[in-house]
């Protein structure tokens, strides 16, 4: 080893020290391939200065080695806090205690629990530890007597124990990796809109990776493009670097190359992987990195986008449901508008009303176990059902002209527990949909705060959140527009009663929201 100066308990070379720092080459290959750390504890000077000299040439896959010194236990547990990444540890078994060497390899394993690094046990009095009973009893990799130990078994235990750690730390690597990749894609299938899914996809990917380094989300041109590049959809970085230069050209011919014969390519600084659909176009996961991606790393990524291609089906299928839900909301609406010739404009401004108001009381932190994102973009589409019980009622009564007699209003009443049965077993048992929350809302828009309301006579918390935020929607619009039983109110008309109905026919907590809302965004939504 050339001009060694020790510091810290550590070896460093001189001629890092004193290199040139414009020689870019050389960082970058030490980038590449880092050093193996190599531990030396033992409380004897000239057992390090030897070891030093006849490993201080050695390297393994290109890689050479660093050597870290310890002169006891204690300094050696200092070490290992430090440094996570020790490959080889050349441990002396009596140091500042006849056991301080076989005490320390019980902290590595049980208290550290460090299972990668390789110990190599060196002892100048094999008799105070049987080779059988150490072997037996902790758990090393190997033990050699310092007697019979010379350069070229050094050297060839050492060289073994690294081998070792490297298969070791690969299989590590890819389980954690994998576990990495399925928690990505968990995430991924989390995603509600395909903005989202292409905004997340190289964000996740940029997280997976173990050095800095930039993801580009990447789809062939369109027909007839002038320049038929490749387009980035999205992109992350890992590192902070910039991500609107322009890619090296070696790197857009993969992309390209990918794109069109379906396989990856590996390059000098960066992978392109291919994500495959069989309901999109194929897209490729471009990875720029600052040194060649080691095949455990290109596994992973070609895993990660394996995932993400089902995920991408996976999010077609639910646009498809998505579309076919929308559609029949709308079905039954126009089912409900068929029978009550009001109902067409009134559910499309209700449906305004309802999701702005939902929106305010979320940005005020109320009913935090319910207003969720889905809610506020659900609402709106569910509340186009409040009325759909109608369709049992008959047009004599739904179209008269003046006021409802008790009779006629008893048969008018029965519309909001007819629309939720019909919407409840439309909707189904499963997780929440505009079908089901249009069943809340369909049995619960009549429902008052103070218990005065049908068909359930329910109170405060009692009436489902959804229901209380459409009676508000459904009252202001009915009463500021004709219907064949009334005149439009005022404005402010309409505005006084509801404040006088707070707490009473409504929840004060939505007077309040949509309130604010009427202030912020005024009439426009009303129209």
């Amino acid at each position: 080893m050339t001009g060694a100066v020790e510091t810290t308990g550590e070896i460093i070379s001189d001629d890092l020290l004193f290199a040139d720092e414009s020689t870019d080459e050389a960082a970058l290959a030490a980038l590449r391939n880092p050093p193996w750390l190599v531990l030396i504890v033992d409380d004897d000077h000239e057992v390090h200065a030897i070891t030093r000299v006849v490993l201080g040439d050695a390297s393994f896959e290109k890689r050479h080695l660093r050597f870290l010194s310890a002169y006891s236990a204690k300094q050696a547990r200092a070490l290992l806090a430090e440094h996570r990444d020790i490959a080889v540890i050349l441990l002396d078994v009596v140091m500042e205690t006849d056991d301080a060497g076989l005490t320390l390899v019980r902290h590595i394993r049980e208290t550290l629990g460090n299972q990668q690094v390789r110990i190599i046990l060196r002892t100048g009095q094999p008799g105070q530890a049987p080779e059988r009973a150490i072997i037996a009893t902790y758990d090393i990799n190997d033990y050699k007597a310092k007697s019979e130990l010379t350069a070229q078994k050094l050297f060839t235990a050492t060289v073994a124990a690294l081998r070792s750690y490297q298969h070791i730390t690969l299989i590590e690597r890819g389980r954690l990796g994998v576990e990495a990749v399925m928690d990505a894609a968990d995430h991924l299938f989390e995603q509600a809109s395909r903005a989202d899914f292409l905004r997340a996809l190289p964000e996740r990917m940029a997280a997976l990776l173990p050095v800095a380094g930039s993801v580009l989300l990447c789809v062939g041109a369109p027909d007839g493009a002038p320049d038929g590049a490749p387009r980035v959809l999205s992109a992350a970085s890992a590192g902070g670097e910039p991500l609107d230069a322009p890619l090296p050209d070696a790197v857009m011919r993969d992309v390209r190359a990918a794109l069109a014969d379906g396989r990856s390519r590996w390059g000098d600084r960066h992978g392109v992987a291919l994500l495959r659909s069989r309901s999109q176009a194929p897209h490729a996961l471009c990875v720029l990195a600052d040194a060649s991606l080691p095949e455990v790393e290109q596994r992973l990524i070609e895993l990660f986008c394996a995932k993400a291609g089902t995920g991408f089906d996976n999010l077609h299928l639910v646009e498809r449901l998505q579309e076919a839900q929308v559609a029949t909301v709308h079905a039954l609406g126009k089912l409900a508008e068929y029978k009550d010739e009001v109902t067409g404009d009134h559910v499309k401004r209700l449906g305004r009303w309802a999701t702005a108001i939902a929106h305010e009381l979320r940005a005020r932190d109320l009913f935090p176990d319910e207003l969720d994102e889905e809610f506020c973009g659900m609402i709106g589409l569910a509340s186009v059902l409040h009325d759909v019980g109608k369709v049992a009622i008959p047009d004599a009564i739904l179209r008269k002209p003046g006021r409802l007699d008790a009779e006629e209003m008893r048969h008018m009443r029965e519309h909001a527990a007819i629309g939720g049965a019909i919407l409840r077993d439309a909707g189904g048992d499963g997780p929440r949909n505009c079908l089901s929350m249009g069943a809340e809302i369909a049995e619960s828009h009549h429902e008052r705060f103070d218990g005065g309301g049908y068909p359930h006579g329910l109170s405060g918390d009692a009436i489902p959140l959804s229901g209380r935020i459409v009676a508000v929607a459904d009252v202001f619009d009915a009463l500021l527009h004709r219907r064949p039983y009334k005149k439009a109110w005022e404005i402010e008309e309409v505005l006084d009663l509801l404040r006088a109905e707070s707490g009473q026919h409504f929840d004060p907590r939505v007077i309040d929201a949509f309130l604010a809302v009427l202030a912020r965004d005024g009439l426009p939504l009303v129209a």
